[in-house]
């Protein structure tokens, strides 16, 4: 199983829009992320943001692009930028299928150090904006390890 963890791409600033959505840049460097990604037609089956405008616009564009039969939801809980990682770690051990988490720091960074090295400070991972990384369970079932990480930068963003 893999999962792909995604920050969410460049945002407005509170002072342009509260609601913070993506902005120009944001909706460009995340295109252009998922349009790379479709290229090696990923098996993702779900893709779950947190709930917040720029995540949900994030989990679209690659929902969208990566084509039909992606299901797009708002995860209950889990995924805010201060949310503790342990209430996801908990979870996608049991997951089978390949999933998409589309969220925020510092959440994402302490969730790749809590499944990677079984400690929510070590970064294992420099996000930035529209940043993707995937995630494999090692064969035992439990262990994950880092199969690539993707910045938009490598992208010409």
């Amino acid at each position: 199983m893999h999962l792909y963890l995604v920050q969410h791409g460049d945002a407005l600033s509170k002072d342009e829009d509260p609601s913070r959505p993506l902005s120009d840049k944001g909706r460009q460097n995340v295109g252009r992320m998922a349009a790379f990604l479709a290229r090696t037609r990923p098996a993702i089956s779900r893709v779950v943001h947190s709930g917040k405008v720029r995540a949900m616009q994030t989990a679209l564009v690659f929902a969208e692009t990566l084509g039909p039969g992606r299901m797009v939801e708002e995860a209950i809980e889990g995924l805010a930028p201060e949310d503790s990682p342990t209430l996801v770690a908990d979870v996608v051990n049991d997951w089978t299928e390949d999933t998409m988490l589309v969220g925020h720091l510092p959440h994402l960074a302490r969730l790749a150090g809590l499944l990677l090295t079984g400690d929510t400070d070590e970064t294992v991972v420099h996000f930035q904006p529209g940043t993707v990384v995937c995630l494999e369970r090692g064969e035992n079932g439990d262990d994950w390890i880092l199969t690539w990480a993707v910045r938009p930068e490598l992208l010409g963003g």
